[in-house]
């Protein structure tokens, strides 16, 4: 089975300290990224991208949705969300 890797808007939002889910360094961070732009970048980084709308993080209240990554087996985690918040950072210049 192939291995999945969820990205939560939570991991690369800019409004959001460390300890509430942010992954990212607060340079790497974006505004309020939505499911789309996240679908969008992880396509622009080379995976494929399901949009899970109706989903709420564990430290969060509203349901904002989360993408998960299919076939990105040959990147880290942590790699992955960098390269993410980067590429929406560039979808919205």
């Amino acid at each position: 089975m192939a291995v999945e890797n969820v990205i939560w808007p939570v991991y690369i939002d800019a409004s959001k300290s460390r300890s509430e889910g942010r992954r990212v360094p607060l340079d790497a961070a974006v505004e309020e990224p939505t499911v789309d732009e996240i679908a969008d970048a992880v396509q622009q980084v080379g995976y494929d991208a399901v949009i899970e709308r109706d989903v709420t993080h564990p430290r969060e209240w509203d349901a904002r949705g989360r993408v998960l990554v299919k076939g990105a087996e040959d990147s880290t985690k942590n790699d992955l969300v960098q390269a993410v918040a980067a590429y929406v950072g560039i979808l919205r210049s």
